[in-house]
């Protein structure tokens, strides 16, 4: 169950990530928020997907009892990050279009 969900929220949330990434760089903003931001939390993802698609970690998910905390830590962190990412850019982009 839980590597089920595991393998399909992870690879949305690297294509929401690479999404948000376009739209920051497209903001004529002071800070460079996809280099901030975007960027540690996009490697975050593309590390596990990688490590979900390698054959060793689909011999260990067999055997995994206890990590099951790690697997939901790891989906909080991404859909917290995302959000907060999105609300960002929201607001970013209406200050750049009233700084117009």
């Amino acid at each position: 169950m839980v590597d089920r969900v595991y393998r399909s929220a992870i690879p949305e949330f690297r294509k929401t990530l690479q999404g948000l990434r376009k739209e920051f760089l497209r903001l004529e903003a002071t800070t460079d928020w996809a280099r901030l931001r975007v960027d540690p939390v996009l490697r975050h993802a593309i590390a596990l997907e990688r490590r979900l698609n390698s054959a060793k970690f689909s011999r260990e998910i067999a055997r995994l009892h206890r990590g099951v905390a790690l697997f939901h830590a790891d989906l909080v962190y991404l859909r917290t990050n995302v959000r907060g990412l999105q609300r960002l850019l929201v607001s970013e982009q209406r200050r750049t279009r009233s700084s117009r």
